[in-house]
């Protein structure tokens, strides 16, 4: 395996994907881009800009689009998946015996996927056969990112080379990789940080204060780090980037998908109400029933996912989910 990647291949046409598209060509690297839908890849292709999830950054003429996704991952060293976890099964479902045996893969993906309760590593591990896959997490919003402002990720993968593959690739001087073999701590970071910014944005629109808000982030951080042990993660990556730090941006930036839904929660709006108006995909909304139930087979306490769920699919106001946890019974806090 070679120390860095130079022809690339993006899957999924979100803001994320595209703002590591331009970093990439920054650096001069060989990228191609693929999105589920052939018309606005050539919409951006055409327009140089990717108007619905990272609008206002012009796209290089470098970067190319293609429709077939078995065409896009042809000949690349490296593939990096961006495709929001509800759609990743079906969206890689055609690449069933046509992945390249020995490509690496770079996961971009945070969620657990309701059905299957699998991380997204166990599903791209079904889907393209590959054992090959680098989870990349941490604070890193992609507006920032397409602006060059300085963010540190994580790249985990139980082959410390090919974790060190996606290290060399990704590194910039804006851009600082980080690499680690605890690819279940941090795919659960990056997963269970959107359903506690959920509940973060709950906690702003109730307006209660910056008190509460700490508390939530620090107890959000406990639930996080049971639940990742009981599946086998080390409880240090939850205080690290992918873990701590990815939670802190996620629940405090305006740019924050996850912190918006529960910022309307907490005034007042409906979830469908609040899902019909948006484009993007918010990925604590459809995280947080997964989390549950990992919770409850698992036998772990997780009672602020347990109220972001009851919030968002059994009409408990959020007054009453705030009540709900502030009265629970009194209990040590390292418990």
């Amino acid at each position: 395996m070679n120390n860095s990647a130079n022809k690339i291949v993006i899957i999924g046409d979100g803001g994320w994907g595209t703002a590591l598209a331009l970093l990439l060509c920054e650096k001069d690297c060989e990228m191609t881009m693929w999105g589920h839908d052939p018309a606005y890849l050539k919409q951006m292709r055409e327009a140089r800009e990717n108007k619905i999830f990272l609008s206002g950054f012009p796209l290089p003429d470098s970067l190319s689009f293609e429709p077939d996704l078995a065409a896009a991952v042809a000949g690349v060293e490296l593939a990096i998946v961006a495709i929001p976890t509800k759609f990743l099964r079906l969206s890689l479902s055609g690449l069933r015996g046509k992945f390249p045996a020995n490509l690496p893969v770079a996961s971009l993906t945070k969620g657990v996927e309701q059905q299957t309760l699998e991380r997204p590593s166990e599903i791209l591990r079904e889907c393209l056969g590959t054992e090959k896959i680098c989870a990349v997490s941490g604070p890193s919003h992609a507006e920032e990112v397409a602006k060059g402002l300085p963010a540190s990720v994580v790249a985990a993968a139980a082959d410390a080379e090919l974790a060190q593959l996606v290290q060399n690739t990704l590194m910039s001087p804006t851009f600082r990789v980080y690499t680690s073999d605890d690819i279940i701590g941090v795919e659960l970071g990056g997963a269970l940080k959107n359903v506690i910014a959920v509940a973060a944005g709950i906690c702003t629109g109730l307006g209660l204060g910056d008190n509460a808000m700490a508390a939530l982030l620090t107890r959000g951080v406990a639930e996080m780090t049971r639940l990742g042990a009981a599946l086998g993660a080390k409880p240090a990556t939850f205080a690290g980037l992918s873990g701590m730090g990815d939670l802190v941006t996620t629940c405090v930036s305006p740019f924050g998908r996850n912190r918006a839904v529960g910022l309307e929660l907490g005034q007042g709006r409906k979830l469908s109400e609040i899902l019909a108006d948006r484009q993007t995909v918010a990925e604590g909304v459809t995280t947080a029933p997964g989390a549950r139930d990992l919770g409850r087979k698992l036998g772990v306490d997780l009672p602020i996912i347990e109220e972001v769920c009851a919030v968002l699919y059994e009409n408990k106001s959020p007054r009453e989910a705030v009540r709900d946890l502030m009265t629970r019974e009194g209990k040590a806090e390292t418990d």
